[in-house]
């Protein structure tokens, strides 16, 4: 570990951050050594080793506000999982990413000294709550897409350092498949995708835009070709049907919400131009501000497959609290919650003692 763990207000004092480092976020090493943590745990494990009880046994637990899908848990037990040889032995229970949780059910509990995790709340509590935000949304897409083909395009909408985490959520809760190569790579996918607005508005129209893809992109990249830039789009989706044929696999529709977005009669018109024409093969993605309820709509119409971005990657972090339940062997608790371990019978050993269980 590159970066010095912190362990008093004296190292928080003392630690250097160049300002003009290549970008803001923090590196895995900094995460790993506290430097992400809200500096008040820091201060808190200074006092607490001054009053010799660092090292106290403790029971944390974490639960939800709302209901939601899990996610998170993987990368949480990563961060735990690789702390500094130093920090004592700790137990972890979690329940499964993937499962849906009810509000206050305990989602997962950490035992051991308190000086062996405590400086990490902050992380976890961060890795939890984004990830089961988006992982939730995108559920909710899943869902509403009844079964039909969706992929998470939302990297554009929010920092790349963590554009693989909310790829990594949306893909656990069912989406097909990411655009962002290295959350997609992560997963053991390909990324997928086709091409942007720009190829077209550089090549001056749609069908030489589709020629010049099939003819320079590798056989198993599909082809699927944008046709809303410059025309109305079931007259540009029966353009690139006639020159691509058999090998057109299928058409994207992004109408701008300046031109009214994708409509179900856009989608129902373009698919019954195709069928007509012949190209009953083709089918048609939609992308471009979807909503669950827009997906459903625009799925009874027709529409094949989804690229889904903003409803996923602006969703809301789901409130994540940690609170310790046990001291010393004795139930403890803040005013208003219950003291004592909490029973949740969907909780799994994972990490026992410093051993990865599962």
């Amino acid at each position: 570990m590159g970066a010095k763990f912190l362990e008093s207000e004296a190292d928080v004092k003392s630690l250097r951050v160049d300002p003009a480092r290549p970008l803001f976020s923090a590196e895995h090493d900094e995460i790993l050594a506290g430097h992400t943590a809200d500096v008040y745990f820091v201060k808190t494990l200074q006092v607490l080793r001054a009053e010799g009880k660092a090292d106290v046994p403790v029971v944390a637990e974490i639960f939800p506000r709302s209901e939601g899908m899990l996610a998170g848990v993987e990368e949480a037990l990563r961060l735990l999982q690789n702390r500094p040889p130093g920090l004592g032995a700790i137990e972890v229970w979690a329940m499964d990413e993937g499962e849906w949780f009810s509000p206050k059910e305990v989602v997962m509990r950490i035992a051991g000294p308190y000086s062996a995790f405590g400086v990490y709340e902050t992380a976890i509590l961060g890795i939890l709550a984004q990830s089961s935000g988006w992982a939730t949304a995108a559920r909710r897409v899943v869902e509403a897409a009844g079964g039909k083909p969706v992929s998470s395009f939302g990297a554009r909408h929010v920092h790349p350092a963590v554009a693989p985490v909310m790829e990594r959520a949306a893909l656990l809760a069912g989406a097909s498949g990411a655009a962002c190569i290295l959350a997609a790579k992560l997963q053991g996918k390909e990324p997928v995708g086709t091409v942007p607005h720009a190829l077209m508005l550089i090549l001056g129209d749609t069908v030489s835009g589709a020629l010049a893809y099939h003819h320079h992109t590798a056989p198993d990249s599909p082809r699927i070709i944008l046709v809303d830039t410059y025309k109305d789009e079931a007259e540009e989706s029966l353009r690139v049907a006639e020159v691509l044929g058999k090998a057109l696999e299928g058409v994207r529709l992004d109408t701008p919400g300046e031109r009214g977005g994708v409509t179900p009669d856009l989608v129902a018109e373009v698919r019954a131009r195709l069928d007509q024409a012949g190209y009953r093969h083709v089918k048609i993605l939609v992308s471009g501000g979807l909503t669950p309820e827009r997906v459903q709509q625009l799925a009874a119409a027709g529409a094949d497959a989804f690229g889904v971005g903003s409803y996923i990657s602006s969703a809301p972090p789901l409130d994540m609290t940690l609170d310790l339940k046990m001291v010393e062997g004795k139930p403890v608790a803040k005013r208003g919650r219950i003291p004592g371990i909490q029973a949740n019978p969907r909780l799994r050993l994972r990490i026992d003692g410093r051993n990865r269980v599962a």
